[in-house]
């Protein structure tokens, strides 16, 4: 502000000289001259008076395609199982090799979560279906990374297979929360319980089973070209378990409350992954009884609610936005009122609605713990989006403000941009990318010293001293995604500090498809 007024003092002393000076002859000539001549004097002096990059924000591009690498590398260092012989994360060895052996069942493979070493099928579900959709979407502008996407499905979907092998089952959970909690250590060297946890006809859980069936019919697309006898495979397995989540109606958070609570409670419900389900199922093999369902059962599983949030528990807004497609795009008129829908919700984020809040630095926040979940999820709901309608040639109409597709992209960008480091922070809170990230991530496996540096087995408690110390993590999880500054912007970068340390598969997942995005749209791919 204040070199603002030095160039206008400087300037209005400039104006007297002229009107004094040229003021002696040709009127038309001395004002044309003069106004010539204060353009060019307040060109030069407002361009070395202002930081170019304080007033130019715009200029600043990120390296979207390198943050996209590293997005996908991630879950490399989230994998379970016997690592294959093409593992980048090499920090990372083989874990938990007899899992399911409780059960006599094959659950080897698969994902951690976040920063322990459960395996909690409903966000890994959640995570696999959010990474397919990336690659749905965005996948024909991935270039190189689209394989390594592609494997990281795969890590997913091989292991829910397994987790679904036996009809009118679903093995959903390997771990003892309480018991892994109370431990830090590796996964390398777990030795707390590796108990099974299932949902059958006895005891239901629609919620974990649709959204398993999402996943492995949204993964079904992701393989059609490249695998369909893979490709096949799955979307037979996600026919059979939704049948299997629709008949035996429940919510897994009943039957299993004392292990799944609170740690992936279905808050919101079965009735958003049941249509969540339909929907991919719709959109996967074409077969009309799906659109039939959604259309006799829309309305009862909750279509038209308001809850805004979408994320690994409520499903509502993505089946929306995906039906809404099946309007847009390909013209399905009876799935027209999801448009409507839709638009609710892109309306509830646009910055100035009142449901909507967000940090003075300009992050969407919707809630303290692991927020950046919904800055992702959300981000890629309207690129996603933006595609759908700029195909169809509409706009969203927010209460008289038309929404354009160009605006939704705007409002996506800066997101990801705040993400990776447009922030009062000045930090990217992606985990080996840019000059400042999280160093202290809570995360096992990141935070204590790697087999390869100490081969000896590090015990239960013993890891607790490097939990509470304030020294950096040893081993970079290159890619992870933290939960995220509060909503002062504020991140104290401690290993304790899991609402806003430790990161999680399903917020990488979605940023994976909107990073694809902005990476070729600015050239980058």
């Amino acid at each position: 502000m204040q070199e603002e007024q030095e160039i206008l003092a400087v300037c209005c002393w400039l104006g007297w000289v002229c009107s004094f000076y040229f003021g002696q002859f040709n009127m038309t000539f001395s004002l044309f001259s003069c106004l010539l001549f204060l353009l060019s004097v307040f060109s030069t002096l407002s361009h070395s008076l202002t930081p170019h990059s304080h007033h130019h924000p715009h200029s600043v591009t990120h390296n979207y395609r390198d943050a996209l690498t590293k997005s996908i590398l991630f879950f490399e260092g989230q994998r379970s199982g016997k690592l294959p012989s093409n593992q980048r994360m090499s920090w990372r060895r083989d874990s938990a090799l007899s899992d399911g052996s409780a059960m006599n069942v094959d659950l080897v493979g698969g994902y951690y979560d976040a920063g322990d070493n459960v395996k909690f099928g409903f966000p890994m579900a959640f995570t696999t279906t959010m990474l397919s959709w990336s690659v749905i979407e965005f996948g024909g502008v991935m270039k190189g990374e689209l394989q390594n996407a592609r494997e990281a499905i795969r890590w997913g979907t091989d292991y829910l297979l397994k987790a679904t092998a036996h009809p009118d089952t679903i093995y959903v959970q390997v771990g003892d929360a309480e018991k892994d909690h109370a431990c830090w250590e590796r996964p390398e060297d777990m030795d707390t319980p590796r108990s099974v946890f299932k949902v059958d006809k006895n005891n239901p859980g629609s919620d974990v089973a649709a959204e398993t069936a999402a996943a492995l019919a949204a993964a079904s697309l992701a393989f059609k070209k490249t695998d369909p006898a893979y490709s096949k495979t799955l979307v037979r397995r996600a026919i059979r378990v939704f049948q299997f989540a629709d008949k035996y109606r429940g919510s897994y958070s009943n039957g299993l409350k004392s292990v799944v609570c609170p740690f992936y409670c279905s808050y919101s419900g079965y009735q958003d992954e049941l249509l969540w389900g339909a929907a991919w199922l719709h959109k996967a093999t074409k077969n009309p009884m799906y659109l039939n369902y959604i259309k006799a059962n829309g309305q009862t599983l909750g279509a038209a609610d308001s809850d805004n949030t979408f994320g690994w528990d409520n499903k509502h807004v993505g089946a929306r936005i995906l039906l809404s497609k099946e309007f847009l795009v390909r013209k399905v008129q009876s799935l027209h009122d999801y448009k409507g829908h839709a638009d609710n919700f892109i309306c509830s984020v646009i910055p100035g609605s009142s449901s909507s809040r967000f940090t003075p630095g300009g992050l969407l926040f919707k809630m303290g713990d692991s927020n950046m979940q919904y800055v992702t999820s959300t981000s890629f709901i309207l690129l996603a989006y933006a595609k759908y309608l700029t195909k169809a040639h509409v706009v969203v109409n927010c209460g008289g403000t038309t929404v354009t597709p160009k605006r939704l992209r705007a409002i996506a960008k800066k997101q990801v941009d705040y993400l990776l480091g447009e922030n009062p922070l000045k930090m990217s809170y992606m985990v080996g990318y840019g000059p400042r990230f999280p160093r202290r991530i809570h995360h096992r496996g990141s935070s204590l010293p790697s087999i390869g540096v100490h081969p000896g087995k590090i015990q239960c408690s013993a890891g607790f001293s490097v939990m509470n110390s304030e020294s950096p993590n040893p081993n970079t999880l290159v890619g992870a995604v933290v939960g995220g500054p509060d909503l002062n912007d504020r991140f104290p970068d401690e290993r304790s500090d899991y609402e806003q340390s430790e990161p999680a598969t399903y917020i990488n997942a979605p940023l994976v498809g909107s990073l694809a995005y902005l990476a070729h749209s600015s050239g980058q791919l």
